[in-house]
């Protein structure tokens, strides 16, 4: 029985662009056959890598961590087609603490469906904690799918399941509806104790759904499966069918008949299909729903794993476009998705890349003083760039140490041809950011000239005014009836506090110590200072943005 989704869906949005300057940047190297990236959706900024063999490992900030996430090469057959070939993370993960995946078992190569359970460390899985939910034989090697995925239309989730693998279905399972090979499942393991996970066939004729996903905005469905001798095929399902679609094979190899003068009587057929001089696996992608680049919002992208070949595909539904965007050189494995929705190619030869549009974008209302956000930059005082393509991170990368470097993950700044020391870059919320210290030398021009480098791609240079005092304040910390201040963009001028309007008498000024660019003041606090009193410096006639008492 099939239950009809209930939830309300957003409007489906096509508009997007095909982007003409479109860039891989590396993320992640050292990998050993990665087959995914996902993310927990748990709001920790961490993506989830899995490497076929059996391990899943952490990507936060950059880096990836030494320890596994979870380890069970000890019951994954690998290699070839088998592996450790899909995680999920259920919608309500961060109260649950349990996750999903799909293995080939030792030493059957069987597909496991199972649960795992977060160990009392949120970066480490309990190995011994599995649930085997659903085991579905394997009668060959080949064909296993192994994509699961939680939909936003009704929370359950899907499994895509390969026609049981050798060659031309010779068991017909992808057309047999007794057998769960050669389908698109859906669980429901969700309910808590007592729920029905029993498998569920939601649609039929598919070879091998090597990888599919749920458009988070729309609820769509995309399903990329794997060809025979001729056609790879991607197959679209929208969100408000009923399931009981059936994509064609062995009757139909994409938009061509396997069988002789097959019947092609209800069957639904691809929204694109490619022959071998294109390619002979197809790896699908995603539509992309990230905040970066709105010109390509609502796109979707896949690829073929043997020619490294990556589309863009568009809609209306019904008048889809298709366009070969670029041959990346890379075995692409699978796509994934960061929290935010930033996609990801993952090169099955060990590395992950962010998929990135032009170079870096930047324009001088986006460089500002780092406390006040006023325009323009103070020689030796703290900065910040806003803009797009500044990092290929998710989250923030802070110096480590002093003295600060002049690059952090693949991201430099010169002014007027000099390299800044940075503090930080990130991208939280949707939002690009660099903090950097504005070199001395500034200070020998009125005008700074700003170039930032992402990964060996440079901005356009950006001009700026170069001012010599433009106090801005971070924080002010009450230390009883003194207080303690601190700023940036002073260029040496002691500054006037006022609190409250009231002048205070100021104790220390000079540079905070062991942080470049930042001055701290010390001032007493004038008596009868209510508490939310405004605190306001002034140096060089100008005035900082107010903090409260």
């Amino acid at each position: 029985m099939r239950l009809a989704p209930i939830l309300l869906l957003a409007a489906r949005a096509w508009a997007a662009d095909f982007p003409a300057d479109l860039r891989l940047v590396r993320v992640a190297t050292g990998l050993a056959n990665p087959l995914l990236i996902t993310h927990a959706g748990d709001g920790s900024g961490r993506q989830f890598i899995v490497e076929q063999a059996g391990r899943i490992l952490i990507l936060k900030n950059g880096v990836v961590a030494q320890r596994p996430f979870l380890d069970i090469r000890s019951k994954v057959r690998c290699c070839g087609e088998q592996g450790l070939l899909g995680l999920a993370f259920p919608p309500n993960f961060r109260d649950t603490q349990h996750f999903y995946v799909n293995y080939t078992d030792l030493p059957n190569g069987n597909t496991v469906i199972a649960r795992y359970r977060v160990a009392g460390t949120s970066d480490l899985a309990d190995a011994a904690s599995e649930q085997i939910l659903v085991t579905i034989t394997q009668p060959f090697p080949n064909h296993n799918g192994g994509g699961i995925a939680f939909s936003p239309r009704d929370g359950r989730m899907y499994i895509g399941m390969g026609d049981g693998g050798s060659g031309g279905d010779p068991m017909n399972n992808a057309q047999n509806p007794n057998s769960l090979l050669g389908k698109m499942l859906r669980l429901d393991v969700e309910r808590g104790p007592g729920a029905d996970t029993r498998p569920e066939i939601w649609a039929s004729g598919l070879r091998n759904p090597w990888r599919f996903t749920f458009d988070r905005e729309s609820g769509d469905l995309w399903i990329g499966d794997v060809g025979q001798n001729a056609r790879e095929e991607i197959d679209f399902q929208p969100a408000s069918s009923q399931g009981g679609e059936n994509y064609g094979w062995r009757r139909m190899e994409g938009s061509q008949c396997f069988e002789p003068n097959c019947d092609r009587t209800g069957l639904t057929m691809p929204v694109f299909d490619y022959g071998r001089s294109l390619g002979y696996s197809v790896t699908g992608g995603y539509v992309y729903r990230g905040p970066r680049y709105p010109a390509i919002r609502g796109l979707y992208f896949f690829a073929d794993y043997g020619s490294g070949n990556l589309w863009g595909m568009r809609g209306p539904e019904g008048n889809f476009e298709t366009r070969l965007l670029q041959d990346t050189n890379l075995s692409v494995s699978s796509f994934g998705e960061d929290e935010q929705g930033e996609l990801y190619i993952v090169h099955h030869g060990g590395a992950v890349y962010l998929m990135a549009l032009g170079p870096p974008n930047v324009s001088s209302a986006g460089i500002v003083n780092a406390a006040s956000y006023a325009q323009g930059l103070v020689p030796g005082g703290i900065a910040s760039i806003f803009g797009a393509g500044l990092t290929a991170i998710t989250g923030i990368v802070n110096a480590a140490s002093q003295p600060l470097p002049t690059a952090l993950h693949g991201t430099s700044v010169t002014v007027n041809g000099v390299a800044a020391p940075l503090f930080a870059v990130a991208y939280v919320n949707g939002q690009e950011q660099i903090n950097f210290l504005v070199p001395p030398e500034t200070a020998n021009s009125p005008r700074a000239r700003v170039i930032v480098t992402n990964n060996g791609v440079s901005s356009a240079a950006v001009e700026t005014d170069v001012i010599p005092v433009q106090p801005g304040l971070f924080a002010a910390i009450r230390r009883g009836e003194f207080l303690e201040i601190y700023g940036t963009g002073f260029g040496g001028a002691t500054p006037v506090i006022t609190i409250g309007g009231t002048a205070a008498a100021v104790t220390f000024f000079g540079p905070a110590p062991g942080f470049a660019g930042l001055s701290q003041i010390n001032v007493a606090i004038p008596a009868g200072s209510a508490a939310g009193a405004e605190v306001v410096a002034v140096a060089g006639g100008a005035a900082s943005n107010a903090l409260r008492l």
